[in-house]
Order: C-alpha cells, then sequence, then structure tokens
C-alpha cells in the first residue's frame, strides 16, 4: 500500500473498536476523515483524533437521524467554534427519511450559514435522492464562495454533477460507485482535479468484511483503471486535490 493515501468519508466511531481503527489509519497513513452521525458523538471522536497526523474528526448530524436527532442542533451549535470539519451532513431524500425532508432541509440549510459565517469549514456532505435541494441550498447559503464542499457518495445527474462543478464542489469515490456502469460514466464525466477517494466503511465491504482506511487502495487502483491515468498518478492527483480542498 502506497502512504498518503485519502478516505475522505469513513465512519471509525461505528467500527468494534474505534480507537484501534483510528490507529491502523494512521498507521498506515491514511488521510481520513472521520465523520460521525451525531453531535454527541463528536466530542470523544475529537479526543481520539487530536494528536493524530492523518485522521480528524468531522462534526456530523447525519440527515436520515435528523427526524429523532433535530434537537441536538443546538449542541452542533456549541461545538463548531472547535471543529474545522464537518460531515456527515446534508439531506435524504429515500423512502425512510422522506417524511422529514422539511425539516432536514431547515437544518441543512442552518448548518451552511453557520459554517459560511464561521469560515474554513470543510464539509462531506449527503444528496442521496435530494441532490437539487442540496445544490440549491448550497447555492442560497454560500453565494459568493462555495467554500469546501465535498460531495460524498453522489448518486445525482451528468446535469447536477456539472452544476456542482460550477458551484466549486468536489466529489469523494469509493468502490461501491465503481461498480455499477452508471457511476462509471458519471465519474468519467467529472473534472480530475475535484476527485477524491473514500471507503464510507463500514458501510461499504472488501473482501467480504468492513472497508477500513486502507482498503481505498482498491477505489484508487479502480479509478485510475477507469480514468486511463497511472496509478501513481491518480494518488498524486487525489493528494494534491486534498490540498486544495484543505487550504481553499
Amino acid at each position: 500500500m502506497t502512504p498518503g493515501l485519502v478516505d475522505f468519508h469513513c465512519h471509525l466511531d461505528l467500527f468494534p473498536d474505534p480507537a484501534a481503527a483510528i490507529r491502523e489509519a494512521e498507521e498506515s497513513e491514511v488521510y481520513t476523515l472521520a465523520v460521525t452521525t451525531t453531535p454527541k458523538a463528536w466530542p470523544h471522536n475529537d479526543e481520539l483524533t487530536r494528536s493524530t497526523r492523518f485522521v480528524r474528526a468531522g462534526l456530523g448530524l447525519h440527515p436520515e437521524l435528523v427526524a429523532e436527532r433535530a434537537g441536538e442542533i443546538s449542541l452542533w451549535d456549541e461545538y463548531l467554534p472547535r471543529a474545522r470539519y464537518i460531515g456527515e451532513v446534508g439531506i435524504d431524500g429515500g423512502p425512510r427519511s422522506f417524511k422529514s425532508l422539511d425539516l432536514q432541509r431547515e437544518i441543512f440549510a442552518h448548518i451552511l450559514k453557520s459554517c459560511t459565517a464561521a469560515g474554513g469549514r470543510v464539509l462531506s456532505v449527503h444528496s442521496f435522492r435530494a441532490v437539487g435541494i442540496v445544490l440549491e441550498l448550497i447555492e442560497e447559503a454560500l453565494p459568493y464562495k462555495p467554500g469546501q464542499i465535498v460531495l460524498h457518495w453522489f448518486t445525482g445527474s451528468k446535469s447536477e454533477a456539472r452544476r456542482a462543478v460550477d458551484l466549486g464542489c468536489f466529489f469523494s469515490v469509493n468502490t461501491a460507485m465503481l461498480s455499477k456502469e452508471r457511476g462509471r460514466n458519471l465519474i468519467a464525466s467529472l473534472p480530475l482535479g475535484r476527485l477524491l477517494t473514500e471507503t464510507d466503511g463500514p458501510f461499504t465491504t472488501t473482501g467480504g468484511r468492513p472497508a477500513r482506511p486502507s482498503d481505498v487502495s482498491d477505489t484508487l487502483d479502480q479509478l485510475a483503471t477507469l480514468l486511463g491515468v497511472s496509478l501513481p498518478e491518480m494518488g498524486s492527483t487525489i493528494r494534491d486535490n486534498l490540498k486544495i480542498v484543505l487550504n481553499g
């Protein structure tokens, strides 16, 4: 495995031993964004990653949990000044979450506006079956500078992808996206300079087990093959893109 891999979206706190999962990512030298799903989960994850070089914790409020956890937005606000990385946040338009769509929209708009006011935040954004709404809110909240928005596991159309590119968004890609022709065609249409890699472990698998940050090497390999570039060039491009996101 080549050091310096990037896993920009992984739920390390949902592994059986989160501390061990963080240590493994650190020892493997994988630049990892350890997203959380509730504000209450962030302080412990932040503590575990405070002295790590390669792993950072994201302050999240997952859209699928908004219906039951919307009251935690005050806690999210409390932690925001100490959190540079935000995720997982966004909107989910799937059947299980559709009833809370209006509330999700309200919460995500609040998150975007708060991040704009605070400045310097990097967001990993969920947009399943809600790309149009997500992009509309990004446009409304960030009219002058899009901010560093990374669309996680993007499943929108090519036209929606072009709109996201115009708004300055990046895209984090995993092996599940690359497993289907539609996903491969979409990814191939994206600018190389807007791509990052992710595992979304433990919600994706490698070899029949939950994917770990080091497994992002599989994503990188498949991405290089799809786009017709060498593996070293693909790895270098992803790291350069990460620098742009972090320094933008």
